[in-house]
């Protein structure tokens, strides 16, 4: 992954070693309850759709098990 990180740096040109976070990022305004709990929905089932885990609680960099019942 390291040398994929290293190819994603060299085309940029304010990144020295490794190009990790994306630089074209689009910001959504959370402006109500129902836009927030859809991306909270969204980041938590993001493991699950990758095949990671077969529930978001169970992957453990997420706060997903916060959520949970």
């Amino acid at each position: 992954m390291l040398e994929f990180f290293r190819k994603e740096a060299e085309k940029s040109s304010n990144v020295k070693h490794f190009q990790f976070w994306r630089h074209d990022n689009k910001p959504i305004e959370l402006w109500s309850n129902k836009v927030i709990h859809q991306k909270i929905d969204y980041v938590h089932n993001n493991p699950v759709e990758e095949g990671f885990v077969y529930k978001p609680e169970d992957y453990i960099y997420s706060s997903a098990i916060d959520y949970a019942g």
